[in-house]
Protein backbone atom coordinates (compact mmCIF):
# COMPACT_ATOMS: atom_id res chain seq x y z
CA UNK A 1 0.00 0.00 0.00
CA UNK A 2 1.23 3.34 -1.48
CA UNK A 3 0.70 6.11 1.47
CA UNK A 4 1.30 9.77 0.52
CA UNK A 5 1.01 12.44 3.81
CA UNK A 6 0.70 16.18 2.66
CA UNK A 7 1.51 19.04 4.96
CA UNK A 8 1.56 22.92 4.52
CA UNK A 9 4.75 22.43 6.14
CA UNK A 10 4.37 26.17 7.48
CA UNK A 11 3.46 26.61 11.18
CA UNK A 12 6.97 23.99 11.76
CA UNK A 13 9.20 26.45 10.01
CA UNK A 14 7.52 30.04 11.27
CA UNK A 15 6.32 28.95 15.10
CA UNK A 16 9.19 27.42 17.13
CA UNK A 17 6.80 26.37 19.53
CA UNK A 18 5.45 24.10 16.57
CA UNK A 19 8.93 23.23 15.62
CA UNK A 20 9.79 21.70 19.34
CA UNK A 21 6.78 19.49 18.77
CA UNK A 22 6.97 18.31 15.54
CA UNK A 23 10.83 19.04 14.74
CA UNK A 24 10.40 16.90 11.08
CA UNK A 25 7.16 18.19 10.08
CA UNK A 26 3.30 16.94 10.86
CA UNK A 27 4.01 14.99 7.97
CA UNK A 28 7.56 13.56 9.08
CA UNK A 29 5.58 12.41 12.84
CA UNK A 30 2.74 11.11 11.02
CA UNK A 31 5.05 9.52 8.03
CA UNK A 32 6.84 7.75 10.80
CA UNK A 33 4.11 5.96 13.16
CA UNK A 34 2.77 4.71 9.82
CA UNK A 35 5.71 3.14 8.38
CA UNK A 36 6.11 1.46 12.21
CA UNK A 37 2.88 -0.20 10.55
CA UNK A 38 4.65 -1.65 7.59
CA UNK A 39 3.14 1.26 5.10
CA UNK A 40 4.78 2.46 2.42
CA UNK A 41 4.86 5.84 2.90
CA UNK A 42 5.96 9.06 1.03
CA UNK A 43 5.60 13.01 1.94
CA UNK A 44 4.90 16.01 -0.11
CA UNK A 45 4.28 19.76 1.15
CA UNK A 46 2.62 22.66 -0.32
CA UNK A 47 5.67 24.79 -1.50
CA UNK A 48 7.43 21.96 -3.43
CA UNK A 49 6.35 22.12 -7.17
CA UNK A 50 2.88 20.78 -8.37
CA UNK A 51 2.61 20.80 -4.09
CA UNK A 52 4.62 17.46 -4.06
CA UNK A 53 1.69 16.13 -5.79
CA UNK A 54 2.88 15.34 -9.38
CA UNK A 55 0.81 13.13 -11.48
CA UNK A 56 3.44 9.95 -11.31
CA UNK A 57 2.81 10.28 -7.29
CA UNK A 58 -1.13 10.56 -7.35
CA UNK A 59 -1.12 7.69 -9.63
CA UNK A 60 0.42 5.27 -7.59
CA UNK A 61 -0.87 6.70 -4.29
CA UNK A 62 -3.50 4.38 -2.57
CA UNK A 63 -4.16 6.27 0.53
CA UNK A 64 -3.50 10.06 0.61
CA UNK A 65 -3.78 11.94 4.05
CA UNK A 66 -4.04 15.84 4.65
CA UNK A 67 -3.65 18.68 6.82
CA UNK A 68 -3.84 21.88 6.37
CA UNK A 69 -4.45 25.15 7.96
CA UNK A 70 -3.35 28.57 7.36
CA UNK A 71 -2.76 28.55 3.48
CA UNK A 72 -5.83 26.70 1.82
CA UNK A 73 -6.11 29.18 -0.58
CA UNK A 74 -2.36 29.03 -1.55
CA UNK A 75 -3.33 25.42 -2.96
CA UNK A 76 -3.62 25.35 -6.66
CA UNK A 77 -7.36 24.55 -7.82
CA UNK A 78 -5.97 22.09 -10.59
CA UNK A 79 -4.00 19.98 -8.29
CA UNK A 80 -7.87 19.82 -5.61
CA UNK A 81 -9.14 19.24 -9.21
CA UNK A 82 -6.65 15.92 -10.00
CA UNK A 83 -6.55 15.38 -6.64
CA UNK A 84 -10.72 15.00 -6.23
CA UNK A 85 -10.95 13.18 -9.54
CA UNK A 86 -8.57 10.27 -7.96
CA UNK A 87 -10.54 9.89 -5.02
CA UNK A 88 -13.71 9.65 -7.16
CA UNK A 89 -11.68 7.05 -9.31
CA UNK A 90 -10.92 5.38 -6.08
CA UNK A 91 -7.98 7.07 -4.30
CA UNK A 92 -8.75 7.02 -0.14
CA UNK A 93 -8.30 10.20 1.66
CA UNK A 94 -7.99 11.24 5.31
CA UNK A 95 -9.02 14.65 6.08
CA UNK A 96 -7.46 15.87 9.42
CA UNK A 97 -7.70 18.72 11.44
CA UNK A 98 -8.20 21.81 9.99
CA UNK A 99 -8.05 20.29 6.70
CA UNK A 100 -12.08 20.30 7.16
CA UNK A 101 -11.61 23.86 5.63
CA UNK A 102 -9.34 22.76 2.92
CA UNK A 103 -10.26 23.32 -1.20
CA UNK A 104 -10.15 19.82 -1.13
CA UNK A 105 -12.53 18.62 1.34
CA UNK A 106 -15.09 21.23 0.75
CA UNK A 107 -14.99 20.54 -2.93
CA UNK A 108 -16.02 16.71 -2.03
CA UNK A 109 -18.26 17.32 0.93
CA UNK A 110 -20.45 20.25 -1.48
CA UNK A 111 -21.29 22.29 2.48
CA UNK A 112 -18.72 24.99 3.80
CA UNK A 113 -17.45 22.48 6.00
CA UNK A 114 -17.40 25.41 8.76
CA UNK A 115 -17.53 25.11 12.74
CA UNK A 116 -17.00 26.86 16.13
CA UNK A 117 -13.51 26.95 17.86
CA UNK A 118 -11.73 27.90 20.82
CA UNK A 119 -7.94 27.78 21.42
CA UNK A 120 -7.53 27.13 25.11
CA UNK A 121 -5.76 24.10 25.76
CA UNK A 122 -9.15 22.77 27.13
CA UNK A 123 -9.11 18.46 27.55
CA UNK A 124 -11.11 16.90 24.95
CA UNK A 125 -12.88 13.34 25.52
CA UNK A 126 -13.35 11.10 22.34
CA UNK A 127 -15.96 9.12 23.09
CA UNK A 128 -16.25 5.68 19.97
CA UNK A 129 -19.65 5.25 19.15
CA UNK A 130 -19.28 2.46 16.59
CA UNK A 131 -16.63 0.00 18.58
CA UNK A 132 -17.08 -3.06 15.56
CA UNK A 133 -15.81 -0.10 12.43
CA UNK A 134 -12.09 -1.33 11.20
CA UNK A 135 -11.25 2.48 11.85
CA UNK A 136 -12.19 2.19 15.76
CA UNK A 137 -10.73 -0.97 16.29
CA UNK A 138 -7.77 -1.05 19.53
CA UNK A 139 -9.67 1.84 20.59
CA UNK A 140 -11.32 1.78 24.23
CA UNK A 141 -15.08 2.94 24.92
CA UNK A 142 -13.27 6.60 24.83
CA UNK A 143 -9.64 8.44 24.95
CA UNK A 144 -8.88 11.75 26.39
CA UNK A 145 -6.51 14.31 24.61
CA UNK A 146 -4.96 16.38 27.71
CA UNK A 147 -4.81 19.54 25.36
CA UNK A 148 -6.15 20.23 22.27
CA UNK A 149 -7.83 23.38 20.02
CA UNK A 150 -12.11 22.83 20.67
CA UNK A 151 -14.39 22.31 17.41
CA UNK A 152 -17.95 22.55 18.19
CA UNK A 153 -21.48 22.12 16.15
CA UNK A 154 -22.83 22.85 14.14
CA UNK A 155 -19.92 21.33 11.86
CA UNK A 156 -21.15 22.41 8.13
CA UNK A 157 -20.66 18.91 6.34
CA UNK A 158 -23.51 16.64 4.83
CA UNK A 159 -24.47 13.73 6.93
CA UNK A 160 -21.55 11.04 7.26
CA UNK A 161 -22.35 7.59 6.15
CA UNK A 162 -20.96 6.55 9.32
CA UNK A 163 -20.13 8.45 12.49
CA UNK A 164 -17.28 6.78 14.58
CA UNK A 165 -16.09 9.40 16.96
CA UNK A 166 -17.84 12.30 18.92
CA UNK A 167 -15.99 14.56 21.27
CA UNK A 168 -16.50 16.31 24.41
CA UNK A 169 -14.53 19.35 25.22
CA UNK A 170 -13.97 20.86 28.48
CA UNK A 171 -15.63 24.29 28.11
CA UNK A 172 -18.81 21.76 26.85
CA UNK A 173 -19.41 21.73 23.37
CA UNK A 174 -19.98 18.72 21.36
CA UNK A 175 -18.47 17.60 18.16
CA UNK A 176 -18.84 14.88 15.75
CA UNK A 177 -15.17 14.51 15.11
CA UNK A 178 -14.88 10.89 12.70
CA UNK A 179 -16.80 10.57 9.76
CA UNK A 180 -17.19 8.43 6.96
CA UNK A 181 -17.92 9.62 3.81
CA UNK A 182 -17.96 7.31 0.08
CA UNK A 183 -17.64 9.97 -3.05
CA UNK A 184 -17.51 7.96 -6.17
CA UNK A 185 -15.07 4.86 -5.87
CA UNK A 186 -13.13 6.65 -2.87
CA UNK A 187 -13.45 6.60 0.89
CA UNK A 188 -13.39 9.37 2.81
CA UNK A 189 -12.44 10.01 6.78
CA UNK A 190 -12.24 13.10 8.50
CA UNK A 191 -10.43 12.78 11.99
CA UNK A 192 -10.86 16.35 13.69
CA UNK A 193 -7.92 16.07 16.76
CA UNK A 194 -4.64 17.52 15.65
CA UNK A 195 -4.06 21.39 16.39
CA UNK A 196 -0.27 22.53 15.60
CA UNK A 197 0.76 23.87 19.29
CA UNK A 198 -0.51 20.21 20.92
CA UNK A 199 1.70 16.95 20.65
CA UNK A 200 -1.87 15.53 19.70
CA UNK A 201 -0.02 13.02 16.44
CA UNK A 202 2.18 11.58 19.26
CA UNK A 203 -0.21 10.20 21.26
CA UNK A 204 -0.71 6.37 20.90
CA UNK A 205 -4.72 6.34 20.79
CA UNK A 206 -4.53 9.03 17.63
CA UNK A 207 -2.11 7.19 15.76
CA UNK A 208 -4.02 4.08 16.45
CA UNK A 209 -6.79 5.74 14.75
CA UNK A 210 -5.02 7.34 11.84
CA UNK A 211 -3.24 3.69 10.68
CA UNK A 212 -6.47 2.34 10.76
CA UNK A 213 -8.15 4.55 8.74
CA UNK A 214 -5.36 3.93 5.91
CA UNK A 215 -6.12 0.46 6.00
CA UNK A 216 -9.65 1.09 5.61
CA UNK A 217 -9.35 3.75 3.13
CA UNK A 218 -7.27 1.40 0.67
CA UNK A 219 -9.39 0.53 -2.42
CA UNK A 220 -10.30 -3.04 -2.64
CA UNK A 221 -11.10 -3.11 -6.45
CA UNK A 222 -14.56 -2.05 -6.61
CA UNK A 223 -15.52 -2.40 -10.01
CA UNK A 224 -15.44 -0.05 -12.67
CA UNK A 225 -18.88 1.20 -13.70
CA UNK A 226 -18.99 2.04 -17.63
CA UNK A 227 -21.00 5.19 -18.24
CA UNK A 228 -22.93 6.90 -21.48
CA UNK A 229 -24.64 5.36 -24.71
CA UNK A 230 -25.15 1.60 -24.43
CA UNK A 231 -27.49 -0.83 -26.72
CA UNK A 232 -30.56 -1.88 -25.58
CA UNK A 233 -30.46 -5.72 -23.57
CA UNK A 234 -33.94 -6.05 -25.30
CA UNK A 235 -35.19 -5.62 -29.01
CA UNK A 236 -36.98 -2.82 -28.81
CA UNK A 237 -40.01 -2.40 -31.24
CA UNK A 238 -40.16 0.33 -33.92
CA UNK A 239 -43.32 2.67 -32.88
Amino acid sequence: MNVVVWNEYRHEQQNETVANIYPEGIHGTIADFLKTANLKVKTATLDEPDHGLSDDLIKETDVLIWWGHKAHEEVNDEIVEKVKQHVLNGMGLIVLHSGHFSKVFKSLMGTGCDLKWREAGEKERVWNVDPTHPITQGIGQYFEIPQEEMYGEHFDIPTPDELLFISWFEGGEVFRSGATFKRGRGKIFYFRPGHETYPTYHQKEVQQVIVNAVKWAKNTDTPVHKYGNVQPLEKIKKK
